[in-house]
């Protein structure tokens, strides 16, 4: 690739209302957005970071500044992952080299993917954020468009059974997914299970904390179990069989699109099931997963909507699916 022009900016996003999980809660997002020029075409890629590592924008500049002349002299996907650990500064830079590319080769970025297909609208679930059980059932109720709706847990075990109990009786037609976000402790696992079994919940995702995935071994849940915090990268995919049915992928975590996709087919190989989940972002940074998207069993893509505005070329929410167009990012030459 021929010498590139390297723009960081950083935007704080501000979400709608506060957002809760167990151990945090979130009023604001912020983000990097980061643009490679080659003097005709440009890329663009948008990132959080990883707030569970301590990952936030100064540290994410300063890592993507550390390598600039590298950035600058224009290296492939590959190399990149050379370059920077996963994370979100690659993450970042990783996306702005798939739209550069798209718009330097022509071909969309699905194709440049290798997708068989043009990509379809992927039906997503949409989050509840932890409140008391009227309330998250007040608000499931009000989620009409959503066809699958995930509940974020705190760990609180009594207070979390009532949740689910109240959401299921909320919204009976509903997937239902929990998400306990490393609140649990592996002698609450088995009252869990039973209750989310009997609430018809079809996944409970990341319930102990990162670093106890091993006293999983052995576990045998009627729910199936899907690693996050605990599946960062393409490195983490093998440790996860045994211990989870399913990992979810988030391009924050594994540093982009190009890793991502090769932990997709790793889990595949390896008899995992695939989701694609998201850190709270504009819909700069769901695009890109959308991509990915297309070859996962699950997709939890709904940042944009904790967001009280969002950009002006944005992806579309309709019947409980997502659609992500070209004019959001990945077009093959960009517009003007």
């Amino acid at each position: 690739m021929s010498k590139l022009q390297l723009t960081i900016a950083s935007e704080t996003l501000r979400l709608a209302e506060p957002f809760r999980i167990s151990g945090h809660v979130f009023d604001t997002s912020p983000i990097i957005v980061v643009t490679l020029d080659d003097g005709t075409h440009t890329g663009r890629g948008e990132a959080s970071g990883v707030f569970f590592l301590q990952e936030d924008v100064p540290g994410m500049i300063a890592a993507i500044e550390s390598v600039r002349p590298a950035i600058e002299a224009g290296p492939t996907r590959e190399a990149l992952r050379s370059i920077l650990p996963p994370g979100g500064a690659r993450n970042a830079l990783d996306c702005a080299l798939w739209e550069l590319e798209a718009a330097r080769s022509g071909k969309p970025v699905w194709q440049l993917a290798g997708l068989d297909r043009p990509p379809r609208p992927l039906r997503t679930t949409f989050t509840l954020g932890a409140d008391t059980p009227e309330r998250m059932a007040e608000k499931a109720r009000g989620y009409t468009q959503a066809k699958s709706i995930k509940i974020k847990l705190t760990g609180d075990l009594d207070l979390d059974i009532a949740r689910v109990r109240a959401i299921r009786a909320a919204r009976p037609d509903a997937w239902l997914g929990v998400d306990g976000n490393q609140g649990f402790q592996r002698d609450q696992l088995d009252a869990l299970v039973t209750v989310l079994e009997e609430a018809g919940i079809a996944l409970l995702e990341q319930p102990l904390a990162r670093g106890h995935e091993a006293e999983l071994e052995g576990f045998v849940s009627a729910v199936p179990l899907a690693g996050d915090e605990s599946v960062l990268s393409l490195d983490d995919v093998a440790q996860a069989k045994g211990r989870f049915d399913v990992i979810n992928i988030k391009l924050d975590k594994c540093g982009g699109l190009t890793e991502g996709l090769l932990m997709a087919a790793e889990a595949r190989r390896l008899g995992l099931g695939v989701m694609v989940g998201t850190m709270v972002g504009s819909s700069l940074a769901t695009a890109p997963g959308f991509i990915l998207g297309q070859v996962c069993d699950l997709v939890d893509l709904d940042g944009p909507t904790f967001l009280a505005e969002d950009r002006a070329r944005h992806v579309v929410y309709a019947d409980g699916a997502l659609w992500a167009g070209e004019e959001v990012w990945g077009a093959p030459a960009q517009a003007t």
